[in-house]
């Protein structure tokens, strides 16, 4: 796997006292990315990590040190499918 991901646990802010719940943070500073195929020549372009198993990190090249969207691939995978069927129209 390219891009090894680290996981660290977080105790969610949303934790009652029984502390039941979790979030996960992955830390994708060292993620290799690559612009979309869809991404225009202007500055509007979208870069995707690959090679974390089962998900895709999503996040827009004019801030590579801002937040990436984390979406289960079998999510991103479906969004791609409707793109490449036209379902957004011109888009």
């Amino acid at each position: 796997m390219r891009g090894a991901t680290v996981v660290r646990w977080q105790k969610s802010s949303y934790s009652g006292q029984g502390g039941e719940c979790l979030e996960v943070s992955f830390d994708l500073c060292a993620a290799p990315w690559r612009k979309s195929t869809y991404s225009n020549g202007q500055g509007g372009c979208v870069e995707v990590s690959d090679g974390h198993v089962g998900i895709v990190p999503v996040r827009d090249s004019k801030d590579p040190s801002g937040p990436a969207l984390v979406f289960p691939a079998s999510a991103w995978s479906a969004f791609i499918s409707a793109v490449q069927a036209g379902e957004f129209g011109g888009v």
